[in-house]
């Protein structure tokens, strides 16, 4: 037992230093000890994700690489306020950025591991799947065509510990587990706590407000957490003097409830999960100019704007998750009946705006050339129902142990688009120049676009996980799964890990997995106005199967295919030294990508198709690459005395190289796949996020005072431009930033924590602005490009 306890902490401060051994930390001392001792005891029982056993230990009981990730420290401590950012500056394989310039893109934050796509990523709370959002990102720098999971969603104050399996996984959780499965695990521990924190960018905007509450309270024999949360973000500009754009972060107000508990019933235990959260956030879209520029009259109104203004895309965002479950014991048999509720909605208002066509409309009819300055432009929602039913049990008696587990899994979607009000998209004066119609900066959806489409699946899974001998262990698992709309699939896993002496653990899986295409992906449709050699003519972002599609001959989206494979070895050679590092490779098939526009100058016979529909350009979902995504991760840590403190010393290393290996056109666009898949979206897919990572930290604590000091590493990317060759790509080399803090624990129950992150000001290798997907000479990448940032966190314990 003391053995297995030593290998259990030696492992998890490889992963992420102190931050991850705080649960195992000895209660007896106050320097080491977690807030909420009796935490630090229940960690050591919960389940791991990537396994099914019933009172899986931790990650070195899986035979496949899982981070665990306490927030414990960083909901008290940490320099971010949102979940997104945290784990950007923690976990070496996962990535997210603020988008600017960027429409719906900028107004949440999407975030991927290992340089795929945010929908080839599983998100679980509390081991059930969580809803993605109702947005597909089209433009920015990062995961553009791809719908994600809203992980600031969840705050910082009502998660236990994050764990991340970083591995394909499909075959144990069905669809998007292709790159791997988060489990963010919620709080529902006795006690209250309380954290006020504020922060803002050294250039003297982009404030941050935040107020969050956690209290766990005894109910019915049970214990139920409640957290409620405040988050003002304030908008940030890096335009330059003189430039009327406005280049930073979004503004962003956020109001978050969530509860999660259990109570005793009958002979097992009813649970509840359930939280929702309001944003009301802003994002800047393009400049118009003013008296004397071209926007006048095509897209400004001299009466309105003569000196030109920028349009705001505000965006209303509802997002409620709830589970409702019930585990019981019958005989050996352990079972679990939930069910699951998801809904996600983004309500469009364009403000500080104009429709041009009305306004030269009203100059036409004698008026002063004057439109609303406001339209509602409409938007879309997902609801997601999941209803699951999973038995398991341990054999003893069967070698060295056998689990055992088994399930079943329904799932229904649906997915709507709503039209704006009419100014929102209407071509008043039909005789404009082109991008006159419609509200400045964001065109709404036409009625044309409004859908309402739902889909169902049904799943199967049988999970048997064996230790074979007390050092060799094998995992394996089987999936088939249904959809109503293109069709079943069928995957499997193999995993096992073999125990070698000196404390080294050998570990490998190979695995199949899908992704359905998604409900957003299948049925997304906008359409706005535009002039394609004098004459109006819709641009269209066609649904898959509409009338548009079917004539250019595009197919149904399938499901994505894959092979992973993993090998790695951890070695844990004392209590205070360990190491890990993991090869893999991700193959993909049949990729679903956004192709380019098609029209008359590129594809002349399907142009002439287009336009007899009157649609000038068409752009389409399409099953149409392959890739090949290899890489190793590393983690490395040290903890020892030093003076009278404790120094934890850590290192976390992504090394990721994702491959464009084939493109293949449905047959009535072949011959056009330079059209279908650009050199410039191409690295989109295989550079959106930096091919390296690495943190390095150093965590020291002495008496009362502790220091933090992180040194962040984001390797170098390579974006296409506009013009194409021979304008050279966009380089964007690699960059290293720094954060640093100081806390004073007060007592044990208030602790207050400043610091500043990205310190040095480090800002993304500078661009072309003509050449840029966001109009600026700083892109969206690696850490974002507001530079550096302060700010002050106080913690206390009632």
């Amino acid at each position: 037992m003391i053995k297995q306890t030593q290998l259990r902490r030696a492992v998890l401060l490889a992963l992420y230093g102190s931050t991850a051994l705080a649960a195992f930390a000895p209660t007896a001392s106050a320097q080491t000890a977690t807030p909420d001792a009796a935490q630090a005891s229940a960690v050591q029982s919960v389940h791991v994700v990537g396994s099914r056993r019933t009172g899986a230990a931790s990650s070195t009981d899986t035979a496949v690489p899982v981070d665990i990730i306490p927030m414990t420290r960083l909901a008290e401590q940490g320099s971010q306020f949102d979940l997104a950012q945290t784990l950007t500056n923690i976990s070496p394989s996962f990535n997210s950025t603020r988008q600017s310039g960027a429409d719906g893109a900028d107004l949440v934050d999407s975030a991927a591991l290992r340089g795929l796509g945010s929908d080839q990523t599983t998100v679980l709370v509390n081991g059930k799947r969580r809803h993605t959002t109702a947005l597909v990102n089209l433009f920015g720098a990062r995961n553009r065509g791809n719908t994600g999971t809203d992980m600031n969603a969840i705050p910082l104050l009502a998660i236990r510990n994050v764990q991340v399996l970083r591995d394909g996984a499909a075959a144990q959780y069905g669809s998007d587990a292709i790159a791997g499965v988060m489990n963010i695990e919620l709080k529902k521990s006795l006690g209250c706590e309380a954290v006020a924190g504020f922060g803002q960018y050294s250039a003297g905007d982009g404030e941050n407000y935040l107020a969050s509450a956690y209290c766990g309270v005894a109910l019915a024999g049970g214990t139920f957490g409640v957290t409620g949360e405040y988050l003002d973000r304030g908008r940030s500009n890096r335009a330059e003097a003189g430039n009327p754009r406005i280049i930073g972060d979004s503004k962003s107000e956020n109001q978050t409830l969530y509860v999660n508990g259990d109570i005793p019933l009958g002979e097992g235990k009813l649970y509840l999960t359930a939280g929702a959260q309001r944003r009301d956030a802003s994002s800047a879209a393009f400049a118009r100019g003013g008296i004397g520029s071209d926007d006048i009259p095509s897209r400004n109104s001299a009466a309105m704007y003569p000196e030109g203004f920028v349009p705001f895309i505000n965006g209303d965002v509802d997002d409620r998750y709830g589970t409702l479950g019930y585990r019981l014991k019958f005989g050996e048999w352990n079972g679990d009946f939930s069910q699951t509720y998801g809904y996600n909605r983004l309500d469009y208002t364009i403000a500080n705006t104009l429709n041009a066509s009305i306004a030269n409309l009203d100059l036409a009819n004698g008026g002063r050339g004057t439109s609303a300055n406001s339209f509602g432009a409409g938007g879309f929602d997902f609801r997601q129902l999941t209803t699951n039913a999973d038995f398991s049990r341990f054999y003893p008696g069967i070698m060295q142990g056998l689990n055992a587990a088994f399930g079943f899994e329904y799932r229904n979607e649906n997915y709507r688009i709503f039209a704006g009000e009419p100014g929102s998209w209407i071509d008043a004066d039909g005789v404009g120049v082109g991008g006159n119609a419609g509200s400045q900066g964001f065109p709404g959806f036409q009625p044309g676009d409004a859908t309402d489409r739902s889909r169902h699946s049904s799943a199967a899974y049988i999970d048997l996980e064996a230790d074979v001998t007390d050092r060799f262990k094998v995992l394996a698992a089987l999936r088939h799964e249904r959809f109503s709309d293109f069709g079943s699939t069928t995957d499997g896993k193999l995993a096992a890990s073999f125990k070698l002496d000196g404390d080294v653990l050998l570990r490998g899986s190979v695995s199949t997995g899908f992704r359905a295409p998604s409900l957003q992906q299948v049925y997304f449709s906008s359409t706005f106005t535009d002039f394609v050699n004098g004459q109006p003519l819709d641009v269209v972002l066609a649904p898959n199967g509409g009338a548009v599609a079917n004539a250019a001959g595009i197919p149904a989206l399938k499901e994505e295919k894959s092979k992973s494979l993993t090998f790695g070895a951890t070695w844990s050679p004392s209590q205070s030294t360990s190491v890990t590092a993991d090869l893999y490779r991700i193959d993909i098939d049949d990729r679903i990508v956004l192709s380019g526009r098609f029209d008359a100058d590129n594809y002349p016979a399907l142009g002439a198709t287009l336009q007899s529909l009157g649609v000038g350009q068409a752009q389409f979902f399409v099953n149409s690459i392959d890739t090949k995504t290899q890489g190793l991760d590393v983690t490395a840590s040290h903890r020892m005395p030093v003076a009278s403190g404790r120094l934890n010393t850590f290192l976390a290393l992504n090394f990721s190289k994702t491959e464009v290996t084939g493109v293949h056109a449905p047959s009535a666009l072949e011959g056009f796949e330079d059209v279908l898949l650009s050199e410039r979206e191409r690295l989109f897919i295989e550079q959106g996020g930096p091919r390296r990572k690495a943190t390095l930290g150093f965590e020291y604590t002495q008496g009362k005072l502790g220091t933090d000091f992180r040194i962040i590493h984001f390797g170098p990317q390579t974006l296409g431009t506009f013009s194409g060759p021979p304008v050279p790509n966009a380089r964007y080399e690699a960059k290293t930033s720094a954060d640093l803090s100081f806390s004073w624990s007060f007592s044990e129950k208030t602790r207050l924590t400043v610091g500043g992150t990205n310190i040095f000001n480090v800002k993304p290798t500078a661009q072309d602005p003509n050449e840029t997907d966001n109009g600026f000479k700083y892109e969206s990448v690696q850490f974002g490009l507001n530079g550096a940032a302060y700010f002050a966190r106080l913690w206390h314990k009632f």
